[in-house]
């Protein structure tokens, strides 16, 4: 271990090399000084069920403001991702009043699909840099037991004649998966093995005591099969499932059998509810704060696919964020790619020939849950605490979206 972190380091600093221009510091760096989230929590029957989108919202930017000790008038907007609720920017903008940033503090939600999160750090890493802004928030909330992304009605017939693509928008996501497993020919037998080894890794990770640092844990109140209300406070993920193995999983039976026979309730990701939240603003201005510096934010893409194999954007959103760095997977330390389905996350990884050990360490979202906009944001804070446990340097993130694109983003540890 200490021979390979040496290897890492050395790496990272030769004169020159695209590594030493990534990991350089200079003042206009837009970095991130604060990186927390929630438990993540089983929708219509976890410790958040009866939380609405606005308390998540409310006390993950209480949690920001009281761990990061900032001034929230110096907050100039807060991005949330959020996929299920379409008045979700009136409720962000309730709760950061409640949390106690200032009504000259702005916000907004932004929908891009499940890598709502992801793309709000984008757009407030963005704003900053323009000049826009010089502190901002991005984060990510969803509570999937209200709702999930599924369409309500078809579209509209004069839009969908004109292209098979267009149509193929209108898959649900389990179609989705299948049409990836059938395509590709990823087996049941690979996902499920895949699925066991991230239930398997986040077990032990939680066992380990590795989520501690980047769980924020809430207080909350739920209501009993009784009827009555009750508080508790919520600190560990949920979904995680001990003692999970591929033989056990095999015996699951599939979850859309009009679509296909591969896809199950325990190699998909899990129905979640949760939050997490960035805090952001240029290297110069968290040293003249006094605000710890957690990590760089280096770039973000997106990039487009065919709608009906949405799941695999990250084999094009990430190659086309490393060759605008000049970067090979070989520079990257962790990868954090979401485990939608065990289709996509297992073609995604061995097309762009990802070594298993670097991808997910902790696990992803087929143990840990999936709430829609929030894990693009909880993607990062779970890679950065691996990076600062390991000594590691180079997170990679990526998202697939929904109607086929896929969006990745490079981050510096520098905690």
């Amino acid at each position: 271990m200490a021979v390979e972190r040496l290897g890492s380091i050395l790496k990272h600093l030769s004169p020159g090399s695209p590594l030493s221009a990534i990991t350089s510091k200079n003042a206009d760096d837009i970095v991130i000084t604060l990186a927390i989230r929630t438990p993540l929590c089983k929708a219509k029957k976890g410790g958040f069920k009866d939380s609405s989108v606005e308390y998540l919202a409310y006390v993950i930017l209480k949690e920001v403001k009281e761990r990061s000790n900032i001034d929230p008038a110096l907050v100039e907007d807060i991005c949330m991702g959020n996929v299920s609720d379409g008045k979700s920017a009136y409720k962000l903008r309730a709760a950061a009043l409640s949390a106690g940033f200032p009504n000259t503090s702005s916000a907004y939600s932004i929908n891009r699909f499940c890598s709502s999160g992801l793309k709000a750090t984008a757009d407030i890493a963005n704003a900053i840099s323009a000049g826009n802004i010089e502190v901002g928030i991005a984060m990510g909330v969803e509570s999937m037991t209200i709702g999930g992304d599924a369409l309500e009605k078809p579209f509209d017939e004069e839009v969908t004649k004109h292209s098979q693509e267009s149509q193929d928008c209108m898959q649900p996501m389990g179609w989705t998966s299948e049409n990836v497993s059938r395509d590709f020919g990823i087996t049941r037998e690979e996902m499920d093995k895949y699925a066991a080894e991230s239930f398997q890794r986040a077990e032990r990770s939680q066992k380990a005591g590795l989520f501690d640092d980047e769980i924020a844990p809430i207080k909350t109140r739920v209501k009993d099969a009784n009827g009555e209300w009750k508080e508790i406070t919520v600190s560990r993920d949920e979904g995680i499932r001990p003692g999970t193995t591929a033989e056990t999983l095999g015996k699951i039976r599939v979850a859309f059998p009009q679509w296909g026979p591969t896809t199950t309730g325990g190699n998909a990701s899990q129905v979640t509810d949760g939050a997490a939240a960035l805090l952001l603003m240029k290297r110069s201005t968290a040293i003249k704060l006094g605000q710890p510096i957690v990590a760089k934010y280096v770039g973000s893409t997106v990039a487009g696919l065919a709608p009906r194999i949405m799941g695999i954007g990250p084999t094009v959103a990430i190659p086309k964020l490393l060759s605008q760095h000049n970067l090979t997977l070989d520079d990257i330390d962790v990868v954090e790619i979401n485990e939608a389905f065990a289709s996509m996350a297992v073609y995604c990884r061995d097309k762009l020939n990802i070594p298993w050990e670097k991808m997910n360490p902790r696990g992803g979202a087929i143990a840990l849950g999936h709430p829609l906009g929030a894990t693009g944001a909880r993607q990062v804070v779970t890679g950065l605490s691996e990076l600062r446990r390991t000594g590691k340097k180079i997170l990679l993130t990526s998202m697939c979206i929904g109607t086929g694109m896929g969006m990745a983003g490079l981050f510096v540890n520098e905690a």
